[in-house]
């Protein structure tokens, strides 16, 4: 498969089910490392599944591709997992400030093998996370890709995401406004919550010192969507979260066509607590 082939297998489209109604976001399989052990989850955004104002999601739905005979992506196949208690199934991240949480998801995957079914999907390694080092070397602009659900618009016949391509909007290097987060120029809208957000350069690149780098693929897992900047029919402008249900209001916002990304080296702060876990601590 090529890059961009992989990156779409990378997403799953989550609904959460609201005593008010349902909503949709995005999440990605991330792989974790812990102890010489690959731990695989799904990665979103806390609101997702524990609205500020709705409150915590009672189900969820997540579908998940199928596998073939051959171990490749079986075109069409899916299966269906109906999830009670969905929001208390995630852990929160452990800084109430960062708006993550994960789905440790192998004990559900064996539950999927009873069935009879292989789920197929793309997970995304430690190894993609830029380092200091890498970060140092970005340029103020850059390529980026998002993978999501925006509005809930999927490709549903083949549980498929939409690709979203932008730029950098802040310099990745730097923490936008002392937080360890940047800014994309890109179309962000409801159900884009969650959504991985990478580098990407397919034909090559220029470095900082202006030296152009031919051919070959550059890829970075840069961060995760959970928000951006919209302004009100009034001229008003609000920061406000990504939603993921939509709802008749009176008070029309207007998107920026810009996100808020929270660094994905926050992710690894996950570890110690999926180590905890692990360990029975």
């Amino acid at each position: 498969m090529s890059i961009t082939e992989q990156l779409i297998h990378n997403t799953v489209r989550i609904e959460s089910f609201f005593e008010e109604g349902t909503g949709t976001g995005t999440g990605f399989f991330f792989e974790f490392e812990i102890d010489d052990k690959k731990v695989p989850c799904i990665v979103t955004n806390k609101h997702v599944i524990r609205d500020p104002k709705l409150g915590d999601a009672q189900k969820g739905k997540i579908i998940f591709k199928l596998r073939n005979p051959k171990d490749e992506w079986d075109v069409g196949q899916n299966f269906t997992v109906d999830i009670d208690n969905f929001a208390k199934s995630w852990i929160m991240h452990p800084d109430v400030n960062v708006d993550l949480c994960i789905y440790p998801i192998a004990p559900l995957l064996s539950e999927i093998s009873k069935k009879g079914k292989n789920p197929f999907f793309i997970s995304i390694p430690e190894s993609l996370i830029p380092t200091k080092s890498d970060e140092d070397e970005f340029t103020a602009l850059e390529e980026i890709l998002m993978v999501g659900y925006p509005n809930g618009i999927w490709d549903q016949k083949n549980n498929l995401p939409i690709l979203r391509k932008g730029i950098t909007a802040t310099h990745i290097s730097h923490d936008y406004n002392g937080r360890e987060e940047f800014l994309i120029d890109a179309a962000c809208f409801p159900g884009s919550s969650g959504s991985p957000v990478f580098l990407l350069n397919l034909n090559g690149y220029s470095d900082k010192k202006g030296n152009t780098i031919l051919g070959g693929v550059r890829i970075k897992f840069l961060g995760v969507l959970y928000a951006g900047p919209q302004h009100t029919a009034s001229g008003d402008i609000e920061i406000i979260d990504v939603p993921t249900i939509q709802k008749p209001v009176s008070l029309i916002t207007i998107p920026n066509n810009l996100g808020f990304i929270i660094k994905s080296r926050k992710i690894q702060e996950f570890k110690k607590v999926l180590n905890d876990l692990i360990n029975n601590k």
